[in-house]
């Protein structure tokens, strides 16, 4: 299959878990791609890339590394790209084959677990900071948007190409949380502000949707709900900013 095509295929959440490929759209994006350890399918390039010395160098970067460097004209380009300013350069990669039950925790150890969490500049913004923070894991539930979507990928800025990400479901996370000896809980407005608690070692932090909170399904599994005191006249913090806030307070 030819590039655009592929590109243009996985578009589709369909298409990506299919043929288990992903497309990462921008300069930063890409220059990330290819320093990670990621099998590099290829690059589709629009003509505004190289008019600047840093698409030069990528596109030498991609050639270095002998991957196949597609050139398109522009229309053809928007034809694949899924992000609104893509910037002339997209990559196919391959998606990890990451199992929550390859994962081992570390004495002290924190994983962030996606409940529904359906917006993907949300998901991308959580797994870098999950990454930044020291966090474990990052374990998407069912509903939760493709971790492979490309505005999560460029979201992330790379954390999805090295840091642990995964798509799994609640019968896996029971099974890996009694193995691991793994405390939940779940973050909700009502719950007990977080100074007053103190973790345990080994801790799940439950995020929700950014409308509905926490699923039946997470608020059945959590031992603990716990929210972040605000200013009362502020109604909400955004899902990935209280994330951030609560894995900083709660770093191993």
């Amino acid at each position: 299959m030819k590039l655009l095509t592929l590109a243009r295929d996985l578009r589709r959440r369909r298409a990506r878990e299919r043929q288990q490929l992903f497309v990462a759209e921008g300069v930063r994006a890409v220059e990330e791609l290819l320093a990670s350890p990621l099998p590099v399918r290829g690059l589709l390039v629009a003509p505004q890339l190289t008019d600047a010395p840093r698409g030069v160098s990528l596109v030498d970067t991609a050639r270095r590394q002998n991957l196949d460097v597609t050139r398109v004209d522009e229309r053809e380009f928007a034809s694949a790209a899924e992000t609104d300013s893509p910037q002339g350069v997209l990559a196919i990669a391959e998606i990890p084959n990451r199992r929550l039950e390859n994962i081992e925790l570390a004495q002290r150890a924190r994983i962030v677990v996606l409940d529904a969490v359906q917006d993907p500049g949300n998901v991308g913004a959580i797994v870098r900071a999950a990454a930044a923070l020291g966090a474990a894991a990052v374990v998407a539930m069912p509903g939760t948007v493709d971790l492979w979507n490309a505005k999560v990928v460029r979201s992330a800025m790379g954390a999805l190409f090295h840091s642990p990400a995964l798509m799994s479901t609640w019968a896996e996370l029971d099974t890996f949380r009694a193995r691991q000896g793994l405390t939940m809980w779940g973050a909700d407005a009502g719950g007990t502000p977080l100074e007053r608690l103190r973790p345990a070692d080994r801790l799940a932090l439950v995020v929700g949707n950014e409308g509905g909170g926490l699923s039946s399904e997470g608020r059945a599994r959590v031992q603990q709900s716990v929210s972040i005191p605000i200013e009362p006249t502020v109604e909400s913090l955004n899902v990935a900013v209280a994330t951030g806030i609560i894995l900083y307070q709660l770093r191993p």
